[in-house]
């Protein structure tokens, strides 16, 4: 943003300031905010397509409002910059996603405007619940507003808060935000519920039969019908969306202009002096202010760095990432498995699964934002013969942990659970990070959990996955893979087998997953120091190779563990039960993992530091083994 004597936003540090401006001032401001929104995710990454696109709502949420006494509170927070920058955040705007700086989501530790902390989608109706309760409870007054989005609303926990808000009739705003896009296009009865009603047959004849009625005004019929065509959209939302709603217990308002600054300001002035529940629907365009997200609204849902002037991705791509080659091998494996299906969670290029839906359509599943539905629907293709793939993130899964118990392992069905992101995921912090799952996995009877040192053994891993014929989950992380060579023939591993890929009798390093090569380089910068060490490659988590594990314990005397998850029920405590029911304990052990902590946003690079999981800290921790052995 080019700075001058005339900027608004450099007046704007709270929204006080904000509404000491003249409305016909905000449309300045927010073209001020989208300027300094695209420059700073240009060169941090973030959520970019989103936030440009409810600029003019922030504006207006906190012009209208009495906030932070109003209470506003953001669905996922995929579209909170401009709320962000306007809420005395600025200055501090140039930090977001960064080691230590501003956090990527609404964050209660924050900033007082930030009253509910978010990440995962359709929290925030439930929550504004929570917090209307609590108003009644303690007797105060103020307005709370839910602000969440057509894809958000795809979600069973939005419907679960619909359906109580409507029924207790206390003061709560909900605001959707309908851009007819979540990540990938949205899917499901509802969002195709607003666009298809015009072409019903009734509504087609009441409109044609009206057209046709005032065609026959004289002098103005004309110009009456170019009128009603340009109000169509509202003439839609009036003859029948909003009875869904209101069949609820909502007051449905809209659908407004999302973009139009004097019509939001105008419509929520209005809907600030209503009584019970109500719902305004607003329409928006992902990615306005910025064309080249306007014309690609995915791509720049969540960006790396990338050319203002060209929208071109900042970084040269060194190689496949793990999400690729998973893409590339599950469309390979679908080929000569008939019966495999492939299910998304409004993820479908997020997790490598786009080939897959244009190769074959008929047997790819994209169920909106509703991972427990999707785990669920997989459960029921699996009783009928087929064999689903979930490709999920690790973070994601968790919304549907009661279905990997109930549905999918008590029933002992074949279903492949590809959980891409798992581990540290960077800048998209500590509701984004995959650092679960090996503790909520292994803990499930008849699930079979591994993990590949690289994109190669991701490879043998998903046929592995494949042919094993019962609940099975592979993790591996974002980002580029190793660089090593693809076999061209995919192999079968042996289930529970893992592979010692150095020797040494000082020391033991068991390493899984995205830990494997850092520990290889940890080997040799012990080797500098004339510390051999053993390095093993465990592959699975569950079941674990028992009888390679205590033979490496036995014969070193000391062990250390790494994994790139929490220590808690994770990997080192697999193996740590293991040499408990064997009898087999080493003189020595320690584990390295995350610590019982949330980690918070910054590069991958960084934050494997901070937790202990690069090569110099791995190589420390060995030599603090053996010293403390040889004390």
């Amino acid at each position: 943003m080019k700075k001058n004597q005339s900027s608004l936003l450099e007046k704007i540090d709270s929204p006080e300031d904000l509404r000491k401006l003249k409305l016909e001032d905000l449309d300045v401001l927010a073209a001020e905010i989208r300027q300094l929104i695209i420059k700073t995710v240009a060169a941090n990454g973030g959520h970019l397509a989103p936030s440009l696109g409810t600029v003019e709502l922030a504006l207006a949420l906190h012009y209208v409002f009495d906030t932070p006494k109003d209470k506003i509170i953001w669905d996922v927070g995929h579209q909170a910059y401009a709320h962000k920058i306007i809420t005395g955040r600025k200055n501090n705007f140039h930090t977001l996603r960064k080691f230590g700086g501003m956090a990527p989501f609404p964050k209660r530790s924050e900033s007082p405007y930030d009253v509910f902390g978010v990440g995962h989608s359709s929290t925030s109706i439930s929550a504004g619940s929570g917090i209307a309760e609590a108003r009644r409870i303690t007797s105060r007054e103020y307005k709370v507003l839910c602000v969440i989005g057509d894809g958000s609303l795809t979600a069973g926990l939005a419907f679960e808060g619909l359906n109580w808000a409507g029924d207790r009739e206390q003061d709560l705003i909900i605001i959707l935000n309908d851009n007819e896009m979540s990540i990938s296009p949205n899917v499901g009865a509802l969002s195709s519920y607003l666009n298809r009603i015009m072409t019903g047959q009734q509504v087609m004849k009441i409109k044609a039969g009206m057209l046709n009625l005032l065609k026959t005004v004289p002098g103005i019929g004309d110009h009456m019908v170019r009128l009603t065509k340009q109000a169509e959209e509202s003439l839609k939302a009036f003859i029948v969306p909003g009875m869904l709603f209101e069949e609820m217990g909502f007051r449905y308002v809209g659908p407004l202009e999302g973009n139009r600054l004097d019509n939001l300001v105008k419509n929520l002035s209005n809907v600030k002096t209503l009584k019970g529940p109500v719902l305004v629907h607003l329409v928006t365009r992902k990615g306005k202010g910025y064309p080249f997200a306007e014309a690609e609204p995915s791509r720049f849902h969540g960006v790396g760095p990338f050319d203002v002037e060209t929208g071109r991705s900042a970084s040269t791509p060194s190689g496949p990432s793990y999400t690729d080659v998973f893409g590339e091998t599950v469309v390979a494996l679908a080929k000569e498995t008939p019966n495999l299906v492939a299910i998304t969670a409004a993820m479908s290029q997020g997790t490598g699964l786009s080939e897959f839906s244009r190769v074959f359509p008929e047997r790819f599943f994209d169920v909106g934002i509703a991972e427990s539905h999707g785990v669920a629907l997989a459960a029921g293709l699996a009783t009928e013969g087929l064999l689903p793939v979930v490709a999920i993130y690790s973070t994601f899964l968790q919304r549907a942990y009661d279905q990997l118990i109930h549905d999918v392992c008590l029933q002992q069905l074949p279903i492949v659970f590809a959980l891409d992101r798992a581990g540290i995921v960077g800048e998209d912090g500590a509701t984004h990070h995959g650092l679960f799952d090996l503790s909520y996995l292994r803990s499930i009877p008849g699930m079979v959990v591994m993990a590949p040192k690289d994109e190669n053994e991701l490879r043998h891993m998903m046929k592995t996955a494949v042919a094993l014929g019962g609940p099975v989950a592979v993790r591996y992380p974002r980002g580029k893979g190793e660089g090593v060579p693809l076999d061209e023939e995919l192999r079968v591993l042996d289930i529970g087998k893992g592979e010692v890929i150095r020797e040494g009798n000082d020391a033991a390093i068991i390493a899984v997953g995205s830990t494997v090569y850092p520990s290889l380089e940890a080997a040799n910068i012990l080797a500098e120091r004339d510390i051999e060490v053993t390095v093993v490659n465990s592959r699975f988590v569950k079941p674990l190779d028992a009888d390679l594990l205590c033979r490496t314990a036995t014969e070193t005397g000391r062990v250390v563990t790494v994994e790139e998850n929490v220590l808690m029920g994770g990997f080192g405590s697999a193996v740590l039960e293991l040499f408990q029911e064997r009898g087999t304990i080493p003189a020595r052990m320690t584990r390295i993992g995350v610590d019982d902590c949330y980690v918070e946003h910054g590069s991958q690079k960084e934050l494997r530091k901070q937790q202990g999981l690069d090569a110099q800290s791995i190589a420390a921790a060995v030599v603090d083994l053996i010293d403390g052995a040889e004390r």
